[in-house]
């Protein structure tokens, strides 16, 4: 699960830019949740937050990634099918 403290957020983009599946994206320079539903719970972008307004609780997002797209065989272009 990924929770975005906007109060906190400076609009850096550093988590835009980290977020190997474009879950979070700039608008108003301030960082939004464009598509929570994408998020593999990498945690790339809490630790990448240095004003700590993303908090990710980690569980089997990951995990979900590597057997779909590694082991199936279902990559982006085949899970958009």
């Amino acid at each position: 699960m990924i929770r975005l403290e906007n109060s906190a957020c400076t609009g850096c983009g550093t988590c835009a830019k980290v977020c190997p599946h474009g879950v979070l994206r700039m608008v108003d320079k301030r960082a939004v949740l464009a598509a929570e539903e994408r998020c593999i719970e990498c945690g790339a972008c809490q630790l990448n937050c240095h004003d700590e307004a993303i908090f990710v609780t980690k569980g089997t997002g990951c995990l979900f990634v590597i057997v779909k797209e590694d082991i199936l065989g279902m990559g982006a272009a085949r899970a958009a099918m």
